[in-house]
């Protein structure tokens, strides 16, 4: 156990940006899994909606410090060349 009370403040700190950063990693990884979701359903409807909702969701990551822009774009730029399969070959 801590013995300064940096030390203890530093812990309380730590455990908190730990639930954030659990929050929105699971948050990331639920939106994406709800695009490749229904590109595997064959659902164009639904992956252009789930899409739109992942773009929107990963962008607000970037502006709140969550994510690095490169990363944000790299990931919404793998789900958009999956959904842009999806419409050509339905």
């Amino acid at each position: 156990m801590a013995n300064h009370k940096s030390a203890e403040k530093r812990i309380r700190q730590t455990e908190k940006r730990t639930q954030r950063n659990r929050y929105y990693r699971t948050r990331l990884k639920n939106i994406t899994r709800a695009v490749r979701e229904a590109i595997a359903s064959n659902d164009t409807a639904k992956a252009n909606e789930a899409f739109k909702i992942a773009n929107k969701e990963i962008h607000s990551f970037v502006s709140k410090g969550i994510l690095k822009k490169n990363t944000a774009a790299r990931k919404v730029s793998r789900l958009n060349s999956l959904v842009k399969k999806l419409n050509t070959s339905a």
